[in-house]
C-alpha cells in the first residue's frame, strides 16, 4: 500500500523560505474552507431563527415585540444571546433526549448539590419522561412481567 505523504515533499529546487509559503498557504486554504462553511451554516441558522420569531408572535407586524425599545440595546443583546443558546441547547437535548440520559441525570444532581431544587426536579422529571432507564430484556432472565 502506497502512503500519502501528510505535508509537501520539499522539492530539490525549493528553498525553505518557500516551503514555509506553502504551508502558509495551506494554512490560508484551510481557513478559507472552514470559514465559509461556518458562514454558512451560520446564514442557515439565521433562516431558521428568523423562522422561529415569527412563528412565535404570529403575525409580520407584531414582530417589533423583539426590538424592546424602552431596554438599554446592550442589555437586549445579551439577554438575547443568552436565551438563544439556552434555546438551541435544548432544542439538541429535545431531537434525542435518550442520548443525554446521564447528562441530564449529572447535571439534576449538580443543581441539586447547589440548593436548586426545583431546577434539578425539573431535570428529573424531563429525564424520567422522555429519558427513562433502560429496562432489562427478557433475555437478561426477567420474564417481561418483570419477574
Amino acid at each position: 500500500m502506497t502512503e500519502i505523504p501528510t505535508a509537501p515533499v520539499p522539492s530539490s529546487t525549493s528553498s525553505p523560505s518557500e516551503e514555509k509559503e506553502g504551508a502558509g498557504f495551506d494554512v490560508v486554504c484551510r481557513d478559507a474552507v472552514l470559514a465559509g462553511r461556518a458562514m454558512s451554516s451560520g446564514q442557515f441558522l439565521a433562516g431558521l431563527i428568523a423562522d422561529s420569531q415569527l412563528q412565535t408572535v404570529g403575525r409580520p407586524d407584531k414582530l417589533a415585540v423583539d426590538l424592546f425599545p424602552g431596554v438599554d440595546a446592550v442589555v437586549v443583546q445579551q439577554i438575547w444571546d443568552r436565551a438563544l443558546a439556552v434555546g438551541l441547547y435544548a432544542g439538541r437535548l429535545s431531537s434525542a433526549p435518550r442520548l443525554y440520559r446521564d447528562q441530564m441525570e449529572r447535571i439534576q444532581g449538580e443543581l441539586e448539590a447547589a440548593g436548586h431544587h426545583a431546577m434539578g426536579g425539573l431535570v428529573g422529571r424531563s429525564r424520567r419522561l422522555v429519558a427513562p432507564e433502560e429496562r432489562s430484556h427478557p433475555a437478561d432472565g426477567e420474564d417481561p412481567r418483570g419477574h
